[in-house]
């Protein structure tokens, strides 16, 4: 089939690509010229792994095009994408529709009549009946994405579940075809009406935030009675209607999706009439969990950071990414830098991003460069790399040999061993408190 996808961000680009590999010709449309010529080019403006290889593959072979055309997509095919992003609105919880309702409009503008619009983006409940009245030219349909950073190609061609958001027979069999491969490999169809399409992926962002900021919560706990909230975690995971996953205690979430689709979703219940204040309080704990490691670096530092050369290892908001919005890592480093740190970041992926956006923080090119005369090192992205630091190594290397580890993923015995103070969150008192 011939599809377009229409906004090569993240997702867009990532849904085009695979697409392609799905065996579609696909054409990716977008508003930034800069931003097409590099995909047209095969280069990818982000990391995710797998992707560059897919886009550079299915460019070269003529299968996957981008332009900045909207008359071009819309004579090219009868079924487009749409998958541009939705932020939050400034000064509201809500999210901001402007960059969905453009786009809708100027596909519906161009399309052949009875052309299938999919939307993709993640939006709050209403949206899609909205647009499909609005343009009733064209047919409308959702398909939320349920992409992880990281995984993300993977998530598209081999989903754990497809949700279609249909008013007709005709616009699921369209679907169902687009999908044909997907499917045929055993992949789980749940077809619904627009409302409840929308609600999948809200209520599933907001239950895994839920989750994290639950043993968050209980990490609090933890260090108010004294107890450990790994083992906590470990004991609970084992019930098979809770499970272990989302069940670390640490520096909490960000990114640009459950920040700000749990505030979105928060607020149009509000305007539905339908009270979701819970959600209010998982962003607080999550919040909190960050002004918990700021606290604990000025702990392990005497009681202030003024002066103190602090080595953060992280700035993306998570590993295999270099997504650095709504980051953990480098909220806790501009903090730190605020009250007085030497602050030194190293990432294996996102400096570029983090020097652009905190320009007054210090940047290392490689791990044992950020450690080198470090009072304090603080670890909050989970990359493989820093797990496996040598922790005698990293001693020769440090000023003092303190760390805080903000994702709850470092073996504490390993590091006191090698002579390290060593404090987690959930923990109420310091591994290896005699040393300095």
């Amino acid at each position: 089939m011939r599809l377009t996808v229409i906004g090569t961000g993240y997702l867009g680009a990532t849904h085009a690509a695979c697409m392609a590999e799905l065996g579609h010709e696909v054409l990716g449309v977008d508003v930034d010229p800069d931003k097409v010529a590099a995909l047209q080019a095969g280069r990818v403006p982000f990391h995710e792994p797998g992707l560059p290889e897919l886009i550079a593959e299915h460019t070269a072979s003529g299968r996957l095009r981008f332009t900045t055309d909207y008359a071009e997509a819309g004579a090219f095919a009868d079924v487009h994408f749409v998958c541009v992003g939705t932020p939050q609105l400034g000064g509201s919880e809500g999210a901001d529709l402007t960059y969905v309702d453009s786009a809708f409009a100027a596909i519906a503008e161009h399309a052949a009549p009875d052309a299938l619009v999919v939307g993709k983006s993640t939006v709050p409940v209403g949206t899609a009946g909205r647009l499909a009245d609005t343009h009733a030219c064209v047919e409308v349909a959702w398909n939320p994405e349920f992409l992880r950073e990281g995984f993300a190609v993977e998530d598209t061609l081999r989903p754990d579940r497809l949700v279609f958001g249909v008013r007709s027979e005709r616009a699921e069999t369209i679907l169902r075809k687009v999908y044909a491969s997907v499917l045929t490999a055993g992949t789980p169809l749940v077809t619904a009406d627009f409302p409840t399409a929308e609600l999948v992926k809200t209520a599933a962002n907001a239950f895994l935030a839920t989750k994290i900021s639950f043993i968050n919560a209980m990490a609090e706990v933890c260090e108010a009675a004294g107890g450990d909230v790994g083992v906590l975690a470990e004991a609970i995971g084992y019930d098979d209607r809770i499970g272990p996953k989302f069940l670390r205690a640490g520096v909490g979430f960000g990114g640009g999706c459950l920040p700000k689709d749990i505030r979105a979703f928060a607020h149009r219940a509000d305007e539905l009439g339908v009270s979701l204040d819970f959600l209010r309080e998982v962003d607080a704990i999550n919040m909190r969990r960050r002004d918990k490691v700021v606290e604990l670096a000025r702990e392990q530092c005497g009681g202030s950071v003024l002066g103190a050369r602090i080595a953060v290892l992280g700035a993306a908001f998570k590993p295999d990414s270099d997504d650095i919005r709504d980051s953990p890592a480098l909220n806790v480093a501009a903090r730190l830098r605020l009250d007085g740190a030497d602050v030194t970041v190293y990432d294996p992926e996102a400096m570029d991003n983090a020097r652009k956006a905190f320009p007054l923080l210090g940047y290392a090119l490689s791990a044992e460069e950020a450690l080198g005369g470090a009072d304090l090192v603080l670890h909050l992205t989970e990359w493989p790399q820093f797990r496996e630091i040598d922790p005698e190594r990293a001693r020769s290397l440090v000023s003092r040999p303190r760390i805080v580890d903000g994702r709850g993923v470092l073996d504490a015995d390993r590091w006191t061993a090698a002579g390290w103070r060593f404090r987690a969150l959930g923990r109420t008192a310091p591994v290896g408190e005699g040393l300095r």
